[in-house]
């Protein structure tokens, strides 16, 4: 099952120059993980890979493949993603608005709590995939 999930123009941007600048065939696709974790609810990482893994869901974001774990798309479910560069950070972001609050916060005031369910990938956390390390 595909999940429904939203990717903001700068993550397609993102995803697009990543799959286009691996070196692997146009076939190949973005791979995207998510499971469980962290205080935002979520732990992802991503490579870029010439096929998906046997079980993977395919999604198709404007021409680019996204090839997630099932379960991953079943996290992904209501998710936006959208991608930050600012002078200190640069990543993936995901956003699930119907996440409660990260319950971290030791004032006890829920006022002043972080936004709901907020998750950063950065840059350097990129993996190759084995078939796409340079000869």
């Amino acid at each position: 099952m595909l999940p429904n999930w939203t990717v903001s123009p700068a993550a397609e941007k993102f995803i697009r120059r990543m799959v286009m600048f691996s070196g692997l065939p146009a076939t190949a696709g973005f791979r995207l993980t998510v499971t469980p974790g962290g205080c935002s609810g979520y732990n992802s990482e991503f490579t870029v890979e010439a096929e998906p893994q046997a079980g993977d869901v395919v999604a198709n974001v404007n021409g680019v493949k996204v090839f997630m774990p099932a379960d991953t798309g079943t996290l992904m479910d209501g998710v936006i993603v959208d991608f930050a560069d600012t002078p200190t950070k640069s990543g993936l972001t995901f956003v699930n608005p119907g996440a409660a609050p990260c319950a971290c916060s030791s004032s006890g005031d829920a006022a002043s709590a972080a936004p709901p369910a907020v998750s950063r990938i950065e840059i350097g956390s990129i993996k190759m995939a084995p078939s796409a390390t340079p000869r």
